[in-house]
């Protein structure tokens, strides 16, 4: 984690990492028994008096603390005054560790299991306040969180799926619920031909065919069985043919796409499009567009097989088809044309489209790719809305085009190439800062290439955490939940090995356990990031150490808070990315290193992710400004940097293990006011005995 050099770190040298908790304690221990030196003083009985007065002035208030202590706690825990074989004895044989736990002394990272849960509750009811053991010093508040609430129905009573909005005007936000995020991004829509910002994140592929045929006659052409494995591969790759106007709705007003999108293109209007190509794309119902040059089906020009009239108006009539002008007479070099053959060319084969079709044909595609500002200004005069083109020197994704008459494509033979690098981008902004959106498919991006480093992300689903009862690798952890994805999350004390103290206040769904900071360390946080997560919203606000120490304070501010922590530093905060002043003394924050984050995007899903190369904090906040972060915290750097999806660790390396994570749930996972599940560890039964 990215420490400062004014408050506890949590990064450590391999001999601080190596520190055990038993010298650790005996130095504890013995810095409180030894009393401060006393000067020598030639003042004889006087000094001697005034010192006797001391000792029993500190003797005294001793006793009373001890004593007020042990009468709280034999009020709350009467059952600590047996022993532990006593207490063993008394117990009943089908009894488990939980309840075991409350009738025990707990050392250490055993405190977190005896804290009572109740899973199938939700909103804070009330809260039981005991006095902090082992790893937790201090009071903690045992809360029962997760009841829902009588006059709400609980947090979450927003319908299924639906994208639920924050404190924004009510009518408002009826009408963002009922109407498609495309609709209302048309209110955001770029200046036509221009690509809207949202959609420079995103890497959508527009793959271009030519003939499909049983044998190759050129060597650009596919065969019949070779576009069959193609379309069985992009099935299996997981990336989702789009349409045109899903792809021009995206360009145009950054409006959302499905995961892993691509656009299959096939040129010139052979009839192996219709006899092969066509069947294929119903059996496996993805969508596609045929460009059309009119004087090929109207017999004026000689060459290759052709689809007839009769076959173009089957497949303009189904809606998997988009039918796009290709030119009258396919020209090699529309650039290459005075002005009148020009108009001929881009104006005549839209009407004749039209005409013949009964549809409106609204995209072009340039022969050859061929096209300069006059060329690609008859088009847009001509009325189409965008334009695809080609080259055969350089390829590049949709959102990375000058513009929406200039539409780039990837060859047929580029598949594999684009198919780990496909990406629907992080979203755009339907409404505003205030709305969230928890039921959004997950979807991870292994690997996306940046200028300063790949970033691994996974977006969606719902986020809520795990406050563990010791540290582990982040698969021992999520293998515990009902999650399938999670980052590692605030950072922690290295003091003991095996320790799960948070560095200030942490709330978690996992315990339903709201533990407060160390209150000589909280006031070095303020300013920090706390993170509140509630069934339907995230806040991220300006950690005070005077009132953001208790329940109560962080209720204050999010009142169905389910989950809470302070994280190291904004790295993008209200849409905006950070500046180097913005880290003040957080150490290492300009260093290159390997960085966990998490936060929320333009379209109000959650986002986790961490950086597989090194990168300062400043650098990252820019990359993560750019993909679409509207707030983004980083979390737990450096050695601990680790993510995770379904098991499967996500960077390459093995990393220190960490007792907090930020986790994402399924939609099927994710409904009720506190949806996470976590089990006990398998092995926390044996540790008791040692407190015998």
């Amino acid at each position: 984690m990215d420490k400062s050099a004014d408050h506890p770190a949590t990064d450590s040298t391999p001999q601080q990492e190596a520190s055990t908790p038993a010298a650790e304690t005996a130095e504890t221990v013995e810095s409180v028994a030894v009393s401060e030196p006393q000067e020598a003083s030639a003042s004889g009985p006087k000094a001697s008096v005034r010192s006797k007065a001391m000792l029993l002035t500190k003797v005294g208030i001793f006793c009373f603390v001890v004593g007020a202590t042990t009468s709280a706690a034999i009020t709350l825990r009467p059952q600590l005054s047996l022993s532990p074989r006593q207490m063993v004895a008394d117990l009943p044989p089908s009894l488990d560790f939980r309840a075991l736990s409350q009738k025990l002394p707990l050392r250490g990272n055993e405190a977190a299991a005896a804290i009572p849960k109740m899973g199938t509750l939700g909103a804070i009811a009330h809260t039981v306040s005991i006095q902090g053991l082992g790893a937790f010093p201090g009071e903690i508040s045992a809360s029962y969180l997760c009841v829902a609430s009588p006059q709400t129905g609980g947090s979450n009573s927003n319908a299924k799926g639906a994208i639920v909005s924050g404190p924004v005007n009510p009518v408002f936000s009826f009408f963002t619920q009922a109407v498609d995020p495309s609709f209302v991004s048309q209110f955001r829509a770029a200046p036509w031909p221009s690509i809207h910002e949202a959609a420079r994140t995103a890497r959508v592929p527009v793959l271009m065919y030519h003939d499909i045929l049983p044998e190759k006659e050129v060597f650009f052409d596919v065969t019949v069985e070779e576009f069959a494995a193609h379309l069985a591969r992009i099935e299996e790759a997981g990336l989702t043919p789009i349409s045109f106007d899903q792809l021009y709705d995206h360009l145009r007003m950054g409006a959302p796409l499905p995961p892993k999108p691509v656009l299959l293109t096939f040129d010139d209007g052979y009839v192996g499009h219709y006899t092969h190509v066509y069947p294929l794309l119903q059996q496996y119902q993805y969508p596609a567009v045929f460009s059309l040059f009119t004087g090929k089906l109207d017999g004026d020009v000689a060459g290759r097989s052709t689809v007839t009239w009769e076959q173009a108006k089957e497949m303009a009539a189904d809606p998997l088809i988009t039918i796009a002008a290709h030119s009258v007479m396919h020209p090699s070099d529309l650039r290459e044309l005075d002005d009148a053959a020009l108009q001929r060319e881009v104006v005549e084969s839209k009407q004749r489209l039209e005409a013949e079709l009964g549809i409106p044909i609204r995209y072009f595609t340039y022969p050859e790719g061929k096209y300069d500002e006059r060329v690609a200004a008859a088009v847009a005069d001509a009325g189409y809305d965008a334009a695809l083109t080609m080259s055969n020197d350089a390829e590049w994704f949709a959102g990375e085009s000058d513009d929406l008459l200039s539409i780039g494509r990837f060859g047929q033979s580029q598949l594999e190439r684009v198919i780990p690098e496909a990406w629907e981008g992080l979203g755009m902004e339907v409404v505003g800062p205030s709305t969230f959106d928890f039921y959004s498919p997950i979807r991870v991006v292994e690997q996306l290439e940046t200028e300063a480093a790949p970033l691994a992300l996974i977006t969606g689903g719902r986020p809520a955490t795990v406050h563990a009862d010791s540290r582990y690798q982040l698969e021992e952890i999520l293998a515990r939940t009902n999650a399938i994805a999670a980052v590692d999350g605030a950072f922690f004390n290295l003091r003991y090995l095996d320790s799960n103290v948070m560095i200030g206040p942490v709330l978690s769904q996992a315990t339903q356990t709201f533990v407060p900071g160390n209150p000589s360390e909280n006031p070095l946080l303020d300013g920090r990031p706390l993170a509140l997560i509630s069934a339907d919203e995230v806040k991220f606000i300006p950690f005070d150490h005077s009132e953001h120490n208790t329940l109560r304070g962080i209720q204050s501010e999010m009142s169905d808070v389910t989950d809470a922590f302070v994280g190291a530093a904004w790295l993008v905060r209200d849409g905006e990315p950070q500046s180097a002043a913005s880290f003040g003394t957080l150490f290492d924050y300009d260093a290159l290193r390997h960085r966990a984050f998490w936060g929320i995007n333009n379209a109000g899903q959650p986002v986790i992710g961490v950086t597989k190369g090194r990168v300062d904090s400043v650098t990252l906040g820019e990359l993560l400004h750019e993909v679409g972060f509207r707030d983004a915290m980083m979390v737990d750097s450096g050695a601990s940097t680790s993510l995770t999806y379904q098991g499967e660790s996500l960077v390459e390396y093995v990393p220190r293990p960490v007792p907090h994570m930020i986790a994402l749930l399924p939609e099927a996972e994710a409904q009720g006011p506190c949806p996470l599940k976590f089990e006990d560890a398998p092995i926390i039964e044996a540790s008791w005995t040692d407190t015998n």
